[in-house]
């Protein structure tokens, strides 16, 4: 073993940083055993030195100072956020130290600059922790599969939304009262906008596509819907026609036509899969995430997604791969962007959708809707009505599933179809994924 440390400074001790430094002390051993020398840390940036009091001497509130100093190899980020984080990051890679970060904001927006800045130092930029905790994700789409071609990623990467569609379709529950529980349970923050509008999903996203396709893709290409509308009737609609509703993150390669170019899509929103596909039975907050290659097939991940212990976990091996690299010389994987693939906007995007209207209840109505999703190039896969004249005081309720359409046409029919006097409302639109696997209901 080499007897120099790897030396690390820790920025940000919060849920997460706790628990590396947990680690770091009780697995010293075997992380300098599979590192091939000691990992020592040496410094720790915090805001409020007084909630660490166990840290003594390792404290300190200049962290640009921290990951600038001699005796610092590694510079470990999870204070999250884009600033300060940014500047201390690319500070740290031009200062020749290599970084560990578990911030998918900053990577989904900053992700370019910090990899040409460890490019120009010649050292590490990792971040398996970015993406859905513990689960090997990032690493097996970078190394194992880079013999591959990845032709979609699909999944569940957000634990608080599937805790609370969970609760949802177990219970019955709508939308602010499964909320309230997630809340109370600690799943969700006291502010869960980044969880429940998508964008934490949505900086996921755009890392993976990224990864996947050797295309950059940033969190502004990834078109975000969140499932603060989903509702109860929205939960057993989906059960109607053999479904559940998830929160996907969407990464996608489109192939290059007479038309158009090869291309690559990435999308966040609330769909209805099949419940026989295996992300339907993801409950709780845990994540999965399929991967879809030419030679390899299909491939699933599913863990823990988040938490303190799962993410630094990690971290940490992370860490072990690239003091192993200061060690023994080497580096990890580079940016891989050479494809360089247009991102399309949603509008171009296909996808199947479930359409629910409350119309009167007349003759002719359904031919007039029909009409108009005929209009706009959107077929009708399926179509059912509820209700009638005699309970509902002259409306019905119409369901209409379609066969894959460009959201631009599925947008368009529904403008229409909500200024027809036949149509009374247009209660929801939901995508349908059937995510490869036979099995949707029409």
């Amino acid at each position: 073993m080499n007897g120099n440390a790897v030396r690390v400074a820790l920025l940000g001790c919060g849920t997460v940083g706790t628990e590396i430094v947990r680690l770091l002390r009780e697995q010293a051993g075997d992380l300098a055993a599979r590192a091939g020398a000691p990992v020592e840390l040496v410094g720790v940036a915090v805001r409020r030195p007084h909630k660490h009091p166990e840290l003594g001497d390792l404290l300190t509130t200049d962290a640009t100072a921290l990951v600038t100093r001699d005796d610092v190899d590694v510079v470990v980020e999870v204070i999250g956020g884009i600033e300060p984080a940014r500047s201390l990051l690319l500070e740290a890679l031009k200062a020749g130290k290599s970084v560990v970060t578990a911030n998918k904001a900053l990577l989904a927006e900053e992700g370019a600059a910090l990899a040409e800045a460890a490019d120009a130092s010649g050292v590490d930029l990792f971040y398996e922790a970015s993406v859905a905790g513990a689960i090997p994700l990032l690493r097996p789409l970078r190394e194992s599969l880079a013999g591959d071609r990845i032709t979609r990623v699909a999944g569940i990467v957000n634990g608080t939304t599937n805790f609370i569609l969970s609760a949802m379709t177990e219970s019955g529950a709508g939308y602010a009262d499964a909320l309230e529980e997630a809340t109370r349970l600690g799943y969700a923050e006291a502010d869960p906008s980044a969880d429940v509008d998508g964008y934490d999903a949505a900086s996921k996203a755009a890392i993976l596509a990224t990864l996947a396709f050797h295309t950059r893709v940033t969190a502004a290409d990834v078109h975000c819907e969140g499932i603060r509308h989903v509702t109860a009737s929205d939960i057993a609609a989906a059960r109607g026609i053999g479904c559940v509703i998830k929160l996907l993150a969407i990464c996608e390669r489109s192939p290059a036509t007479a038309d158009s170019p090869e291309a690559v899509s990435a999308r966040v929103y609330p769909a209805m899969i099949p419940a026989a596909h295996p992300l339907a039975t993801v409950d709780g907050a845990f994540n999965a995430v399929f991967v879809e290659a030419e030679a390899a097939g299909q491939l699933m991940f599913y863990g823990q997604g988040a938490g303190g212990a799962p993410t630094a976990s990690a971290v940490l091996g992370d860490l072990v791969a690239v003091a192993r690299n200061r060690v023994h010389g080497g580096r990890g994987a580079r940016e891989s962007a050479y494809a360089s693939l247009p991102v399309l906007p949603l509008g171009a995007v296909p996808t199947r959708y479930h359409v629910s209207l409350e119309v009167a209840d007349r003759a002719g109505v359904l031919a007039t809707i029909a009409g108009e999703f005929s209009t706009h190039g959107v077929s009708i896969a399926a179509v059912r009505q509820t209700g009638g004249a005699a309970d509902d005081g002259g409306a019905a309720r119409l369901v209409v599933v379609t066969h894959a359409a460009p959201e631009a046409a599925l947008a368009a029919t529904v403008q229409v179809l909500a200024g027809l006097d036949v149509v009374l409302a247009v209660d929801s639109v939901l995508r349908v994924e059937d995510l490869g696997r036979k099995g949707v209901a029409p």
